[in-house]
């Protein structure tokens, strides 16, 4: 079982303004990110705002303008800094606000910093162009860019006493984390194209005709792209079903973080279905109102009873 202290010591003023800062670039860059830790307590909050941080900073240095040598080098002086901030050498006067505001997380939250490595180690795949034959292949990927987030967000959330079949609660966040990852693939393909990344696998683009890549507006010519997009979306919802598992093993607040954030994604992949073109027009995205309904509904925790009946219903 993985639990969460429940109440944290007053932060120091160094240490709040690091949490400030890293709410600050979460509430930024990452609306959606954002807009599902609104739903948290203070402490988890400013934590999950922690790791949103430093995961950018890694994400960043990866799609930055820099040589690939620069690059490489500042990915492995994030590793040293993660080292340092693993083993409690971060002061709180620390000049960087991200490493004060993680190390102090770590320290009340069983948070698997390992994850973070894996997060290092999938951005160096993008670095070496590596190209993704099959789902399997993808999977490895996705595992280190974004099942390793939903581990260390799980080492916040924690899970509740007695939950049913808890010792899965890490497997379910990790598939929640590859539903999420390649519905950002699907919705990104046209923009990563355009920056040399194909991330769908080879395999599939040739059962649709899909093999010469996505640089304009249209589909290929002569390919099935609406098959491929509906194949891939299919693929998405079936992870999303294995990983909304994880619901009813979190306590009010963290399911209803976690059901607003996957449920965000879940209509993305319904705008993608329904018109699967749009990904190589632009991004496809919510309006402000539709977030806040899905916020509100997980809020209700609709969808963490809805699975919780499946779940008795499989064991009956």
């Amino acid at each position: 079982m993985i639990r969460t202290v429940e109440s944290q010591p007053s932060a120091s003023a160094p240490v709040l303004a690091a949490y400030s800062y890293c709410e600050t670039v979460t509430g930024q860059q990452a609306r959606n990110f954002a807009y599902g830790i609104r739903l948290l307590p203070t402490p988890k909050r400013r934590a999950m705002s922690a790791l949103y941080a430093f995961s950018r900073r890694v994400d960043d240095i990866g799609d930055g303008p820099l040589p690939e040598d620069v690059k490489a080098a500042r990915l492995e002086g994030t590793r040293a800094l993660l080292t340092r901030i693993r083993e409690g050498a971060v002061e709180e006067d620390d000049t960087d606000p991200v490493a004060v505001a993680l190390s102090h997380a770590a320290a009340h939250f069983p948070i698997p910093l390992g994850g973070l490595d894996e997060l290092i180690d999938g951005v160096q795949m993008d670095l070496r162009g590596e190209a993704y034959e099959t789902w399997d292949d993808l999977k490895v990927y996705c595992r280190c860019v974004a099942g390793s987030i939903g581990r260390l967000s799980l080492g916040v959330f924690g899970t509740e006493p007695g939950a049913h079949g808890v010792e899965r609660a890490s497997e379910y966040a990790d598939t929640l984390g590859l539903a999420l990852q390649l519905t950002n693939i699907l919705r990104d393909v046209r923009e990563d194209a355009e920056n040399g990344r194909t991330y769908l696998p080879a395999d599939d683009l040739a059962k649709f005709g899909c093999a010469d890549g996505f640089a304009g507006p249209t589909p290929p010519q002569g390919s099935d792209f609406a098959g491929l997009v509906h194949f891939e979306v299919r693929r998405a919802r079936a992870l999303f079903a294995e990983g909304y598992r994880l619901l009813p093993m979190l306590d009010r607040r963290s399911g209803a973080c976690v059901a607003a954030m996957a449920g965000i994604y879940r209509r993305l992949l319904d705008r993608i279905e329904r018109d699967p073109e749009a990904v190589l027009r632009g991004r496809v995205s919510l309006p402000g109102r539709e977030k806040a309904y899905v916020a509100v509904r997980g809020l209700s925790g609709l969808d963490t009873r809805h699975v919780a009946r499946r779940t008795v219903g499989r064991r009956a």
